[in-house]
């Protein structure tokens, strides 16, 4: 017996609040064993995005590492990561505030590195520890004023504050790992206009004397892509390589290399941040994560070196990150379409599965949570993209038959980078009030090979919105969605994305972008060196091409503006700097086409604290409920209307209201 009642799609009641997201919102990562002890890090949206180093004690329980006047993050590429690591219960971790790293033991805090005269102008990343505990391995990103900043890989005393140069010259550098039988370590070299995904090479060197001898360069090159290097307990070095279009697991052993897997399956990722893992080494098995035939369902493989098959472990995760060892246990940080992310034990032998924390012990009722469908639909050019289509769902209210659901489409960030299955509130959101939600990995992302990531060279600004675009025409063709109330939104390139869809096609009635781009021109010139050579491949070479880049800005063509729009953007971001919002809205208001720009002080690259992600949740949804013609049923502050708050951490510019109607 159905007893739900009818009501305008977008104006359900629901039990999924910004308050619920929030404190859902707990971010897990990087997680390190030391003998059997698990520590990771967990980032608090109560704490301003503070993250915590936090051990988990035999008894179960977690306790915090490092006190509240810390944060164990640093900046390094602006994205940072491998923040801390552990050895017989010490730990040495690099702090938010000035970037140095700290020592922790018997109680104590110290830093064993000396700061810069340059604000965060020293920076360590991708921290481990060789075998004898005496160096810490890691990145170091020098910053000098007017220069462009330098990388290298360092080794950093652990007791006293000596650090030495082990390799440099090269524009970028990440995973230092210590063979455990010797004194040879690995790592991963690049160069401008390079990302780690297009190519990179992976070197191995004997350290002796403070300083690298024998150099060599053992697999990798310009147009082929390493990531993750880890070693056996034996000495053999293990990497995934894309060298077959996909990344596939190979080994270094006998001074040769070999295929372990070649598979039409990626097995790493985009190298955005230092230190994911998506294997670990144990007992010379690898355990790899993977995906089953059931999209519902995760798997944790066990291969031998040569690439046997030896155990399958289902799992009810479907996104696994962080995978490592400890006691008998495989440990990981997993979601699924139905939980957030928690960090997870699984027993090896007996298959048991132990949550050790939750990032939202109160779980959503499941009937309330939308199950997503992954699509597959023709677009431009003759190919396929990809999506997840999430239908709305609420216990208690449906829409009429004679209605369709409005349609949010989401641009994920990167460009390359990737949507999946797994549990996002903020996606539930919108389709517990009525929405219907279609999260697009249009050409470019990552996940479905090297000639589908590349599909994007030369195309961004065309491949993704045509895609995005793509995705609502074959909704709108089965009778799925209302094609005439269809919004668009996406953060950082997804905002870029978001931008031009509003601005070169009239397929959208509204759009809301996050720290998106408006002026590539002003990218080049105004962001961090890790990027500033991205737009190479993505566009093409500037200023040689830069007729590329001024057609596929927007704010050149605001004329062809002709739907609503709302900006959030942080002061602080050093990767899309705030002038870009800035930039795109004087071009609305030019056209006297409704906006709202809301900038939040203080705020980065994603936004961290609580109020500013409930603010822009409860904002976005006042504005498309302007525009789209529906009631929320929440309770929102409306937005200011033509005016400025300049005294108010939250700015909010938009036109007159009759504008909408």
């Amino acid at each position: 017996m159905n007893n739900k009642k009818q009501s305008p799609y977008g104006s359900w009641e629901s039990v999924i609040t910004p308050e619920k997201i929030i404190e859902g919102g707990l971010k897990f990562g990087e997680v390190r064993i030391d003998n059997k002890d698990i520590y990771f890090l967990e980032g608090r949206p109560s704490e301003s995005g503070r993250s915590v180093i936090l051990k988990h004690n035999s008894d179960g329980t977690t306790t915090d590492v490092i006190p509240g006047n810390f944060n164990s993050r640093n900046a390094v590429h602006e994205y940072g990561g491998g923040s801390f690591v552990v050895r017989e219960e010490v730990v040495f971790f690099t702090n938010w505030e000035d970037q140095l790293i700290y020592k922790v033991f018997e109680d104590k805090i110290i830093p064993i590195t000396e700061s810069s005269d340059i604000p965060m102008g020293i920076r360590y990343a991708d921290l481990t520890l060789s075998n004898d505990g005496k160096w810490i391995f890691c990145v170091r990103e020098t910053h000098n004023e007017g220069k462009e900043a330098k990388n290298e890989i360092v080794a950093v005393s652990t007791t006293s504050s000596e650090t030495v140069v082990l390799a440099s010259g090269r524009d970028f550098y990440s995973s230092p790992r210590p063979n455990p039988t010797s004194n040879q370590i690995c790592w991963l070299e690049w160069d401008h206009p390079n990302m780690p995904w297009d190519g990179n090479e992976l070197c191995v060197g004997d350290f002796e004397s403070k300083n690298i001898s024998n150099k060599l360069i053992i697999d990798g090159s310009k147009n082929v892509s390493i990531v993750q290097p880890e070693w056996t307990d034996d000495g053999k070095l293990v990497y995934i390589s894309d060298e077959s279009d996909w990344w596939n697991l190979k080994q270094y052993s006998d001074q040769k290399t070999s295929d372990i897997l070649s598979e039409e399956t990626d097995h790493g990722g985009p190298a955005w941040q230092f230190g994911f893992r998506t294997f670990f080494i144990y007992d010379n098995c690898i355990f790899l994560k993977g995906s089953s035939k059931d999209k519902n369902k995760g798997l944790i493989r066990k291969i031998s070196l040569s690439g046997e098959i030896l155990e399958e472990i289902q799992v009810k995760h479907t996104s696994i990150s962080d995978l490592s060892f400890c006691d008998g246990n495989a440990i990981y940080v997993g979601s699924s379409p139905t939980t957030n992310t928690e960090v997870c034990s699984l027993n090896l032998n007996t298959k048991n599965l132990n949550i050790l924390k939750e990032s939202n012990p109160n779980q959503i009722d499941n009937d309330e949570i939308s199950i997503p469908e992954e699509i597959s639909f023709d677009t431009t050019s003759n190919d396929i993209a990809y999506a997840y289509f999430y239908k709305p769902k609420n216990k208690n209210f449906e829409g009429s038959k004679e209605e369709k659901p409005p349609l949010l489409v989401i641009s994920h960030g990167g460009p390359t980078g990737a949507t999946s299955n797994a549990l996002n509130l903020s996606i539930q959101f919108w389709t517990n009030r009525g929405f219907a939600v279609v999260d697009v990995n249009y050409r470019g992302s990552a996940g479905y090979g090297r000639k589908f990531r590349d599909a994007l060279k030369g195309n961004w600004g065309i491949y993704d919105t045509d895609d995005c675009i793509a995705a609502v025409d074959f909704l709108a063709k089965q009778g799925l969605v209302d094609s005439l109330r269809v919004a668009i939104k996406g953060g950082s390139a997804g905002g870029y994305t978001t931008i031009n869809a509003l601005t070169f096609h009239n397929r959208f009635a509204v759009g809301a972008t996050y720290y998106g781009i408006a002026d590539l021109s002003v990218f080049i010139d105004d962001t961090h060196k890790f990027e500033s050579r991205y737009l190479d491949s993505l566009i093409g070479k500037y200023p040689e091409e830069k007729e590329k880049y001024y057609n596929r800005s927007a704010i050149n063509f605001t004329d062809q503006l002709s739907c609503p729009m709302i900006i959030f953007q942080g002061t602080e971001d050093k990767i899309v700097p705030p002038s870009q919002a800035e930039i795109m809205a004087e071009g609305l208001r030019d056209k006297k086409i409704p906006f709202a720009l809301i900038m939040y002080e203080g705020e980065q690259h994603g936004f961290r604290q609580s109020k500013n992600i409930k603010s822009s949740l409860e904002s976005e949804l006042y504005f498309y409920s302007k525009v789209l013609n529906f009631e929320a049923f929440d309770n929102l502050e409306e937005i200011n209307i033509a005016t400025t708050k300049s005294e108010s951490p939250i700015k909010t510019v938009v036109l007159d209201q009759q504008l909408m109607e």
